[in-house]
């Protein structure tokens, strides 16, 4: 079956997410610098999670381009992990009206957490359509960051419990672990 139905899908989806999370941010209510201020633990649970959406939108695009077809479990699994991306306006809400505080930022990872394994789930069902010796499969190799970021969110659920600050640093250093670009083997066209 066709990519690109799946690919304009997701597309969709994503920019409603972000849509609703910028739709979600309120006019400072005055014209001092002093508002914005009031608004910054808003505006950087906006940008934080405008970044891991970012991440994943275009990670998604990196592994569709490499696909050559999707099958029902793709679409399922694609699903999946929209359903994920869905929640993060609601959270990322959540933990910027409250910041720092336990329940907000345990969420906010739990959401985080499950985005990457719908992510990994995604990844698998595609490699397992296309073949373990297929471009998409040599182009993604053996990266350690995946099971790294895994370990740390549920390390930071667990200390945003505790203490939430600690969470929030471990979410932000994830967010930068994926921006740092990873060497990867070109696949062949």
């Amino acid at each position: 079956m066709n990519k690109s139905r799946l690919e304009a899908f997701t597309d969709g989806v994503v920019a409603i997410a972000i849509t609703i999370m910028v739709l979600a941010l309120k006019v400072p209510s005055g014209p001092h610098w002093s508002e914005v201020l009031e608004m910054a633990p808003v505006l950087c649970a906006y940008l934080l999670s405008f970044v891991y959406v970012g991440i994943y939108w275009v990670n998604h695009h990196h592994v569709l381009q490499l696909a050559r077809q999707v099958n029902g479990r793709i679409l399922w699994t694609n699903l999946h992990l929209l359903f994920w991306l869905s929640l993060v306006p609601l959270v990322t809400a959540w933990a910027g009206n409250y910041p720092l505080t336990p329940a907000p930022m345990a969420l906010y990872g739990m959401v985080l957490l499950m985005c990457a394994v719908a992510f990994r789930m995604l990844v698998r069902s595609l490699v397992a359509n296309e073949g373990p010796d297929s471009p998409l499969a040599q182009a993604l190799g053996h990266s350690r960051k995946k099971e790294l970021s895994i370990a740390l969110y549920l390390a930071a659920i667990a200390l945003s419990l505790w203490y939430a600050p600690a969470g929030a640093v471990i979410y932000v250093a994830v967010a930068i672990l994926w921006l740092i670009p990873q060497r990867r083997k070109e696949a062949p066209q």
